[in-house]
């Protein structure tokens, strides 16, 4: 199962899960393989293919229940019972209503013995943000940030590039290559004029994130990079501004007819966007992660309106100081030390010089933020 997961992280699958499958019979691994990306055969078909007629009587491993539907491929179910296989093991359940339990209920009718939970915990990781969608019908939403080792994550001028080194932004835009959308506020975009695009060299990726600015005001600016590549490319890097009803509709065409996508969402008690509404949208548009990068206004309030389930946050071996320099979370924060948010199952490691530390959100003990 080690190996299932191990090939299963290879595949950049969304909004499929990443899976991997290894058939084992009599103690020799005939077959293996993993899902590579969406539309294309699942991990169990190219395992059964690698393993042929060895696969009759065999075991196979694979990380999530196989699917038991018709999608883009036809039901792994199927394919597992035609080729003989005497017993299947999966790590974890499908949160898919189209399998979940269904896929292994299938398998037993065929008369095929079946265990679940075999490394649970690490295969429900690989796929937290799909099992989080389909689970709760919810965007699974990671704050990223890089930050010096005093915490800032500008110069109180608000300079920023680059704070981290080559492995953390490499690894970042890896992520990016693998959520369904990438977020920012109007604050960093202004700041930064980011492109929010996935770039990795030597790769070629099979589709974009979904861009996304929150701009209360509507102050993006035609010629911001972000806008630029929509105007270019609108299907290949789209680009969606959240703002308020209260836009100007003169803005609203503009910025339309440069080819970007406008949701004139609720606005809250101080005008702001409601970033629950704003995730409300992106649940009917079967957007299921967020990778957002925005500053620290944002991140707070996502944080107040328990939106945001896991921290991300990458610490580089630099001071720059500064009373007036941005933290990765503003608002008001905590009164007392007492009220602070907790991250749960907090996990530290290198990325090339700089540290990453990732943890999730107790979203039972949350904060209040004035932003």
């Amino acid at each position: 199962m080690r190996r299932a997961l191990r090939l299963a992280a290879r595949g950049w699958t969304y909004p499929n899960p990443m899976v991997g499958c290894v058939i084992v019979r009599e103690g020799e691994i005939v077959g293996e393989g993993y899902h590579p990306t969406a539309g294309q055969p699942h991990a169990e078909l190219f395992a059964l293919e690698q393993a042929g007629e060895r696969a009759r009587g065999a075991t196979a491993y694979v990380t999530l229940e196989p699917c038991c539907h018709f999608g883009r491929t036809p039901p792994c179910t199927n394919a597992l019972i035609r080729a003989g296989v005497g017993r299947v093991v999966a790590a974890t359940l499908d949160a898919d209503p189209r399998v979940r339990g269904q896929g292994l209920a299938a398998l037993q009718a065929a008369g095929i013995a079946t265990s679940v939970g075999l490394l649970e915990a690490l295969a429900r990781q690989l796929n937290e943000a799909f099992l989080h969608f389909h689970a709760t019908g919810t965007p699974f939403i990671t704050l990223k940030a890089a930050m010096t080792l005093d915490g800032k994550i500008a110069t109180r001028t608000g300079e920023a590039h680059w704070i981290t080194g080559e492995a953390a932004r490499r690894y970042v835009h890896r992520l990016r290559g693998q959520s369904g959308a990438v977020l920012v506020g109007i604050g960093t975009l202004l700041a930064d004029d980011p492109q929010l695009t996935a770039r990795l060299p030597g790769r070629r990726l099979v589709r974009q994130p979904l861009r996304i600015v929150v701009d209360s005001r509507l102050r993006t600016p035609p010629e911001a990079q972000a806008v630029r590549l929509a105007a270019v490319s609108p299907d290949e890097t789209p680009l969606l501004i959240a703002t308020t009803e209260n836009a100007p509709l003169e803005r609203v065409r503009a910025l339309e007819r440069a080819g970007v996508e406008i949701a004139c969402l609720p606005a809250t008690a101080e005008g702001r966007v409601d970033l629950t509404a704003l995730c409300a949208d992106l649940a009917r548009r079967q957007v299921q992660s967020v990778l957002v990068e925005g500053g620290g206004e944002l991140n707070a309030a996502l944080l107040a309106a328990n939106l945001a389930q896991k921290v991300l946050f990458f610490l580089a071996p630099k001071l720059v100081g500064g009373r007036d320099a941005p933290t990765p979370v503003e608002g008001e924060g905590c009164a007392a030390i007492s009220e602070a948010m907790t991250l749960d199952r907090l996990r530290v490691r290198w990325c090339g010089a700089d540290l990453a530390a990732e943890g999730y959100v107790n979203q039972a003990a949350g904060f209040e933020s004035g932003s």
